[in-house]
């Protein structure tokens, strides 16, 4: 993976049904749709970060953390590429994760790799946004869900918005269709109008064809 971020652009807007022009969305590499985890350094790092958590203890359960931390390393590095002044003044929001905390599957591999990202500074990560209950993992299902969907099952964490945030940052590992972005940008832009928002990825979804549960 290239140590830079790259921008959703006109060529690439249309793989993700949900991006639009004013969208601000970059990412690290390209993950392959359908292909196994050789295709490419990116699709490895992707399938060893969505290791689920049921497979603690089996073998290629270290390839996990050392993808968080790899994640972690290259995103810091890809930002301060990119702006070096930028982490100073941002807020990193992880994306929820499919499971709530009290679900046995729940993963919170986006805190890790923003732990990782902050090694040796200081970076502003918080939890802004939390998930009411429990979903299907999107890269698990064929059925994908709506945004309004989303919204309905997204929560701002009250407790945690003093001080208000200058520029957000919205961290996931993949950018599929974009339903979570605009859906967890949507609720972030409603509680801290006027605020800039950002989508961080650690890899964009090329998909093989077009995809009908994507419309």
């Amino acid at each position: 993976m290239a140590l830079r971020l790259s921008r959703i652009d006109d060529l690439t807007r249309s793989d993700h049904t949900f991006i639009e022009t004013d969208d601000e969305c970059l990412y690290l590499g390209e993950y392959n749709a359908r292909k196994g985890y050789q295709f490419s350094a990116t699709n490895n790092l992707i399938f060893n970060l969505k290791k689920p958590m049921d497979r603690r203890g089996q073998p290629g359960w270290p390839y996990k953390r050392r993808a968080i931390e790899s994640a972690g390393r290259e995103m810091r590095q890809a930002l301060d590429s990119l702006n070096e002044k930028w982490l100073s003044i941002a807020t990193l929001v992880p994306m929820p994760p499919s499971k709530v905390k009290t679900d046995p599957m729940y993963d919170d591999r986006l805190i890790q790799m923003l732990q990782v990202l902050g090694t040796g500074i200081t970076v502003d990560v918080r939890e802004l946004l939390v998930q009411r209950e429990s979903t299907d993992a999107a890269h698990t299902t064929e059925l994908r869900p709506r945004i309004y969907e989303l919204l309905e099952n997204y929560t701002v964490d009250e407790a945690l918005v003093d001080p208000p945030p200058r520029v957000i940052g919205l961290v996931d590992d993949v950018l599929t269709t974009g339903a979570h972005f605009k859906a967890a940008k949507s609720l972030l832009s409603a509680r801290f109008p006027g605020i800039k928002i950002y989508g961080l990825f650690v890899a964009r979804r090329v998909p093989d064809s077009t995809d009908i549960n994507d419309f």
